[in-house]
Order: C-alpha cells, then sequence, then structure tokens
C-alpha cells in the first residue's frame, strides 16, 4: 500500500475508529472478533475524566455482546436499578426491573475515567490495536479515507482505511475536518458538574439509583446526583444560561449556591466536599448534515448529542457502535449497503424517541408524568423502559408513537388530577 521509504507507522487497515470511549471499544471488539483489522486512535491517554457516569440498563447488552461483560461486573462499580425523581418535596422511583421490554434491568453508576479504561483495556485484551496520544490532523475521502496523524512524540504518520468510524464524542473529528456540523434545534444550555465527597447520612437515600431533582421555582432547571462505590457522587446542575446567570463566584461557588435552592439536595449534601475541579460544558446539544457514507460512520455524540437529563448519551454511543459495526460488516464483505436506511434511520428512532422525552421534561409536560400520584401501571412500564434505555424497541407504543402517546397519558394525568381535587 505504502512506498519502501514509507514510515513505520505508516499502515493500512480495514477500518481505523477515532477515539477509545465506549463506542470506540465496542465496535472494535465487535469488528475484530468479525476478523476485520482495526485500528483505533485516541488523542488522550486513559484514564481521564469523562462526564456521563450513569450508565442504562441497555448499555449492558452491548457490552455483552462485545465479550466485556465479566471484566464490567467484576470492578466493583456501584450497582443501578433504577431512577429517582425529586420535585418540591414529592419524590417516585422507576425500577429498571419493572419494565416492558426484555432485557437487562439493572447496571452501574462508574466513574468513567476507570470505566472507559476497562472497556478500552478488555478491547485490547482481545487483540485490537490503540495507539494513545495520536491526533487525526487531516483526512483525505477522494479515494479510500487516508487518516493523517500526529503523535505526541512530533512524528506524523498515514492510515489508509476501508472505512472510518468517529467515536470521538465530544471532539467531534469529522464533522469537524469534513464540514458536517449543523446546529441543535434544542435550547442552548450548560452545565455545572464536580465530584463530591458526598458524606451522606441520610438512611433512606437509596446509592443505587440516580436522583434527578428539580429546582422548587424554574422547572427547567434540573441537578443529578449520581453515587459511586467509593463514597464520592457526580453533581450536576443543568440549565438555560440567562438562568445560572444570576449566580457569583466561581464555578464552584455557583453549583453550591444553586444547590442549596433546592431542599432536598441542601439537606443530602450538607457535609459534601467538593473533590474535583468544578467544569461548565455549553451549548452540548449538537448535530450533523449527514450521519453515514460508504466511507465513514459517526458514532454517539460525535454524531448527535441531546441533553444529559435521561442519560441516554452512552446508550446512544454503545447502540451505534453495534448498529455501524453490523452494516459495515455487510460492506467489509462485499454486500450492497445503504447507509442512510440500514444505520441512520434505525439509530434516529431512538435518538428521536429520547428527544421527544427530553423536550417535554423542560416543558414540564412528561414532569407532569413523572410525579402523576397513581400512574397506570402498564403505563408506567413502557416508560420505565425508555428511562432504561430501550428507546429502540418499537413494540413500546410510546416509542413508535413517542409524541402521541406522551400526549395521551399527559391529558389522562390532568383529567385525573382535576377529578381528584373537584371530589375534595
Amino acid at each position: 500500500m505504502h512506498s519502501g521509504n514509507s514510515k513505520p507507522l505508516d499502515m493500512a487497515v480495514d477500518v481505523v475508529i477515532i477515539g477509545a470511549g465506549p463506542s470506540g471499544a465496542i465496535a472494535a471488539s465487535l469488528l475484530h472478533k468479525a476478523g476485520k483489522r482495526v485500528l483505533v486512535l485516541e488523542r488522550q491517554h486513559f484514564p481521564r475524566f469523562s462526564i456521563g457516569e450513569s450508565l442504562l440498563p441497555c448499555c449492558m447488552n452491548f457490552i455483552e455482546e462485545a465479550g466485556m461483560l465479566e471484566a464490567v461486573n467484576a470492578a466493583g462499580f456501584q450497582f443501578k436499578n433504577g431512577a429517582a425523581f425529586r420535585r418540591n418535596g414529592a419524590y417516585t422511583t422507576f425500577d429498571f426491573t419493572d419494565k416492558f421490554t426484555a432485557g437487562h434491568g439493572t447496571t452501574f453508576q462508574v466513574q468513567r475515567g476507570n470505566f472507559d479504561k476497562l472497556l478500552a483495556d478488555t478491547a485490547e485484551a482481545q487483540g485490537v490495536e490503540i495507539r494513545y496520544g495520536h491526533t487525526v490532523e487531516r483526512i483525505d475521502i477522494s479515494g479510500k479515507p487516508s487518516l493523517f496523524v500526529s503523535t505526541e512524540a512530533g512524528d506524523s504518520y498515514q492510515v489508509e482505511a476501508e472505512f472510518m468510524l468517529d467515536a470521538s464524542g465530544f471532539g467531534r473529528v469529522l464533522p469537524r475536518l469534513l464540514d458536517l456540523e449543523r446546529p441543535s434545534n434544542l435550547p442552548s444550555r450548560m452545565a455545572i458538574f464536580t465530584h463530591v465527597e458526598d458524606n451522606i447520612s441520610d438512611a433512606n437515600f437509596d446509592r443505587n439509583k440516580i436522583l434527578i431533582s428539580v429546582h422548587p421555582e424554574h422547572k427547567d432547571i434540573w441537578y443529578w446526583l449520581i453515587p459511586f462505590s467509593n463514597g464520592r457522587c457526580s453533581l450536576g446542575v443543568v440549565a438555560e444560561p440567562h438562568l445560572l446567570a444570576r449566580l457569583d463566584g466561581s464555578l464552584e461557588d455557583k453549583l453550591m449556591q444553586v444547590v442549596r435552592e433546592e431542599p432536598g439536595l441542601k439537606a443530602l449534601l450538607k457535609d459534601a466536599v467538593v473533590v474535583q475541579q468544578c467544569a461548565e460544558l455549553k451549548g452540548y446539544s449538537a448535530n450533523v448534515s449527514q450521519l453515514a457514507s460508504d466511507k465513514f460512520a459517526l458514532l454517539g455524540n460525535a454524531g448527535e448529542f441531546l441533553d444529559p437529563v435521561f442519560s441516554s448519551g452512552v446508550t446512544i454511543a454503545m447502540q451505534s457502535a453495534s448498529l455501524a459495526a453490523r452494516t459495515l460488516l455487510k460492506q467489509l464483505n462485499g454486500e450492497q449497503v445503504d447507509w442512510e436506511s440500514e444505520y441512520a434511520k434505525p439509530l434516529m428512532t431512538g435518538v428521536n424517541c429520547f428527544r421527544t422525552y427530553v423536550q417535554a421534561w423542560y416543558e414540564g409536560t412528561f414532569q407532569e408524568v413523572i410525579f402523576f400520584e397513581n400512574p397506570n401501571p402498564t403505563i408506567k412500564q413502557m416508560i420505565c423502559s425508555i428511562l432504561a434505555g430501550y428507546a429502540w424497541d418499537t413494540e413500546n407504543p410510546f416509542v413508535k408513537e413517542s409524541q402521541r402517546r406522551l400526549n395521551m397519558v399527559v391529558e389522562l394525568c390532568r383529567e385525573a388530577k382535576a377529578e381528584a381535587q373537584g371530589m375534595a
């Protein structure tokens, strides 16, 4: 493929994957297992901090598919069996084992640095080559995809591949280099977050669930509290920037000030100690003009990121990795593939389902459903499936007709509430 004076790092592979995070590791594992030559290029060194610590049970299906379940189960991560929601004193939970869709019903809450490294290390142990500290600088797709890569040591080299997968997350390497980036139709929001030594003494606090709390005055300001197995929690707040502009001081000052405005969190975290520098993420929702072609596919956040509210990011990433690997194997094996109908559209089925509930959460209508006191058990199971990550199960009416079904159940909740108030 290359001339005799090629540098030692130059190579030709079946698939090059940009990024060794969850989608990159899963895709690499699946493709390697099918006998394809895979190279993963990762700009950073692992472990490295990443936000998005609350997995959904649906993730476990992809972890199992990639032969990584045993390693993940043995790693000592915090067990997770559901989600808890709190607003103005009202508290409700969803048990992910009591859901409409078949499949894993429990998962873990993870510190992503350790989790991502575990997946990448497991892929390497399976035989995948990962090059850390290597940055993709330029791409040529006029013929077979060629990637021009630089190393921390100052070397540069070229990789030629039959296909590229972009698993670079918020790095969004291919969208930047191929001019695919497009604005999201979701409002611009920001998150401020950190890790705390939580020192929670409340015996009623359930460490097996993510806790999502709503600001007492602003329904579109919400908080996450994700317990880990080491006595720490991930803590963050999400809002449109103007709603946080009233806060003064450093990021830590702002975060802890707005946390104290929610009475439940204020009580839970009265003895908490911040153990990691606070960070912020602005305007994180993203979109692209094209998810895939016969030369590349975008995985997870590299393609589209919605919002952290239902922890859908890693699930979408892993779903995209599995779906892209399956489609790509057909192409590499000589079959004709339509990436739009076989990858992009199926992937967007779940993304658009999540989008329905994300938008309805901020509008407040989905919050009416979440906090309804006497939910229909079957409807709750169907919604629970989506909260557990099974947003691609079109047997579930709340996936197949997400907006219509949600509108219907919101109306039922309002009618029941009005009837109860009329009888009072």
